[in-house]
């Protein structure tokens, strides 16, 4: 649970509110990164389900979404789950961050740690959505 209070906390850092539609793709962009993706997939009275992603151009696949996380979070909780991942990153940073965790209590503990990294990458750069 103390993986999930830090990642809503990061999260909140990073978007102070999300776009108040679904479907709706807010973009970051900061020097020396990737423009950072995140849209709203579902609303619910104590959830909202997020996409956070950044793009990549392949010569083959076209446009491939790279860590493409799904977070669910729970804001009477005041937690932020990271549900689902990428398996394989693109994204040099990401690279490095994902295998230190592997190993870890399996893959929710894995990808979360993921996030949590990832969250602490994003704002240290200086992604924000406001």
């Amino acid at each position: 649970m103390t993986v999930y209070e830090s990642n809503y906390l990061k999260l909140g850092r990073l978007a102070s509110r999300y776009p108040a539609k679904k479907n709706i793709v807010w973009t970051s962009a900061v020097p020396d990164d990737c423009d950072l993706h995140l849209e709203v997939l579902r609303r619910e009275p104590y959830t909202t389900t997020l996409r956070m992603t950044y793009w990549f151009l392949d010569a083959e696949a076209g446009r491939i979404p790279d860590p493409d996380l799904t977070v669910r979070v729970y804001h009477d909780a005041r937690l932020a789950e990271a549900v689902a991942a990428r398996v394989v990153h693109r994204h040099e940073v990401l690279q490095d961050l994902d295998p230190a965790h592997a190993a870890e209590l399996g893959r929710r503990w894995r990808v979360n740690m993921m996030l949590n990294k990832w969250l602490d990458y994003l704002l240290e750069i200086g992604h924000a959505f406001y």
